[in-house]
């Protein structure tokens, strides 16, 4: 099965009522791992990486593993997005080498550490939207600036996180700022503000409505009913890979990640992309570590990663089942870039909500 935009995805994921988790990718292990849970329950998957994994794995060697993949799994539509790109010239390397959907992130000045103005993320997001378009290419925006609402910080990931004290107004996304800036950027989707962060150390204490603005996804639905919602920093980091890791000698704090009932809550009220990816390190490390402990004359990097391979594959079996992503693959019909590009200019891809008016009457 050919590749496939995030922007066709989240449109059937819309009309179905699901979700689909977006996995983050350094190498050949995680991609295996991912695709064979795909298979395994016949979801559509999301392939994601950031500029530090373009910068580990270097972008040939990632374009060659997800074609491998592709070839390993026809039946399976692939995504492959760029995470967090910093600036346009981020999101058209990405472009160049195979990525069917981008995400720029305008947030943050392209240091990736710098807050930047509204004004800022609206014209740097609206380049790149336009430029991708033009290629068939789906892009996804950001409003808001992920971070604690418990102690205003953000958490850095693969060199990405605001630096400073964030307001909660920073950290929670306007829906009325929302809605003005998907009409003028053209975004396929939007990633929101909320609460949620990078990391895994996300809260405190079970999350409430102080910490985890659900709210937010409920209002910005409301008003953009079609609006593809992605949430950012969503790994649950589940107390039992908690467990298993410090059994095997690792020493991780207790934490509390995103309930998986607050995502599904979330899906109902259109998230349509659920970033992973914590707890996909998290499975893998346990697993990891016990080898070692266990066995501590053991060399063979395959005994190893075997293990760690099967783990994140359970994790990914699981999450595509609880975001209701199984099953879904056999009914997704592929477009092309060139279809996908033909129906951007034609104004077929156009705004997916009511005008205000519309709303109004």
């Amino acid at each position: 099965m050919a590749r496939i935009t995030l922007r066709q995805l989240l449109d059937h994921a819309a009309e179905h009522g699901y979700g689909v988790p977006a996995f983050n990718i350094n190498n050949m292990e995680q991609v295996l791992a991912i695709i064979s849970a795909a298979r395994a329950v016949e979801a559509p998957v999301i392939l994601q990486a950031s500029r530090g994994a373009r910068a580990y794995a270097h972008d040939l060697m990632l374009a060659k593993m997800v074609e491998a993949a592709e070839a390993i799994a026809p039946e399976i539509p692939i995504c492959l997005h760029q995470d967090h790109g910093n600036d346009e010239a981020t999101c058209l390397s990405a472009i160049q080498h195979g990525f069917t959907s981008v995400m720029m992130d305008g947030s943050l000045e392209a240091d990736a550490k710098t807050p930047a103005s509204y004004e800022y993320n609206l014209a740097i997001t609206a380049r790149v939207a336009a430029m991708a378009h033009m290629v068939g290419v789906s892009v996804e925006g950001e409003l808001g600036v992920l971070g604690s609402l418990e102690h205003g910080q953000a958490e850095a990931e693969d060199g990405h996180g605001a630096e400073g004290a964030l307001s909660r107004e920073q950290l929670l996304t306007d829906p009325d700022q929302a809605e003005a800036f998907v009409r003028a950027t053209g975004v396929d989707a939007l990633a929101i503000a909320m609460g949620t962060s990078h990391g895994a150390y996300k809260f405190s204490r079970r999350p409430d409505g102080e910490i985890l603005a659900m709210d937010v996804i409920r209002a910005i639905n409301a008003r953009m009913p079609g609006l593809h919602l992605v949430m950012h920093g969503s790994s649950s980091v589940p107390q039992e890979l908690q467990d298993a890791f410090n059994r095997a000698g690792g020493r991780m704090p207790q934490t509390w990640g995103v309930p998986i009932e607050e995502i599904q809550a979330g899906i109902r009220h259109g998230v349509r992309k659920v970033n992973i990816d914590t707890d996909c390190r998290l499975a893998m490390a346990a697993e990891l570590r016990r080898v070692g402990q266990q066995n501590l004359a053991e060399f063979d990097p395959r005994k190893f990663l075997a293990p760690a391979m099967a783990a994140l594959e359970a994790l990914c079996k699981r999450r595509f089942e609880e975001f209701g992503t199984a099953g879904r693959a056999p009914h997704i019909r592929t477009i092309g870039l060139a279809e996908m590009a033909r129906r951007y200019r034609s104004g077929a891809l156009g705004q997916r909500f009511p005008s205000p008016a519309a709303r109004a009457a």
